[in-house]
């Protein structure tokens, strides 16, 4: 079986890590796959944040290693090995990376982003990513707001360009933006 990249994208609650699940199940087979999180650093005192880690946690097998990204995509990649992988989400890893200075937008999209793509892009492995489509929405008034908002997009414009599927979910319904060839 070859090694697909999918890329799932989605607003809040549209079902994309769901989706996201269900394909990385389809290409793992009886494979455990690696769950790659973004979120656990991220709860410190946040109760509701921490409840919907949880609600995902509970969604997939327990004999999924799940691994925390923290900033470094790439180790986190490393340490999945040769398993499958879904990254759930791309938007906080993100944001931990981008930080609140992003005065240099073409810094971050060089550096942490270029390294991030290049590892999943060479995991041996079917990797899934979830991320959350944030430029469908107003313009920020915030210019730090509208400044990720911008990343975001030129990040999925360059994981689209390497993804073998692109999916955009609406109201849990699957589009598919790039088929499978």
């Amino acid at each position: 079986m070859a090694r697909p990249l999918v890329l799932v994208l989605g607003g809040t609650r549209s079902g994309k890590s769901t989706y996201g699940l269900a394909r990385v199940r389809e290409l793992a087979g009886r494979r455990p796959v690696a769950y790659l999180a973004t979120a656990l650093s991220a709860v410190a005192g946040d109760p509701e944040l921490e409840d919907r880690i949880d609600r995902h946690r509970r969604s997939r097998p327990a004999d999924w290693p799940t691994i925390e990204v923290g900033r470094d995509l790439p180790a986190a990649l490393a340490t999945a090995g040769d398993s499958p992988v879904l990254l759930d989400g791309l938007t906080l890893w993100l944001a931990a990376v981008a930080g609140d200075d992003l005065a240099d937008i073409d810094a971050v999209l060089d550096g942490p982003v270029a390294a991030a793509l290049e590892a999943i892009a060479r995991h041996p492995a079917p990797a899934v990513v979830v991320s959350d489509e944030i430029g469908l929405g107003m313009v920020p008034m915030d210019p730090g707001a509208r400044a990720f908002r911008d990343l975001q997009g030129l990040v999925h414009q360059r994981l689209a360009a390497a993804a073998d599927e692109v999916h955009l979910m609406v109201a849990g319904l699957p589009l598919t933006l790039k088929p499978r060839s």
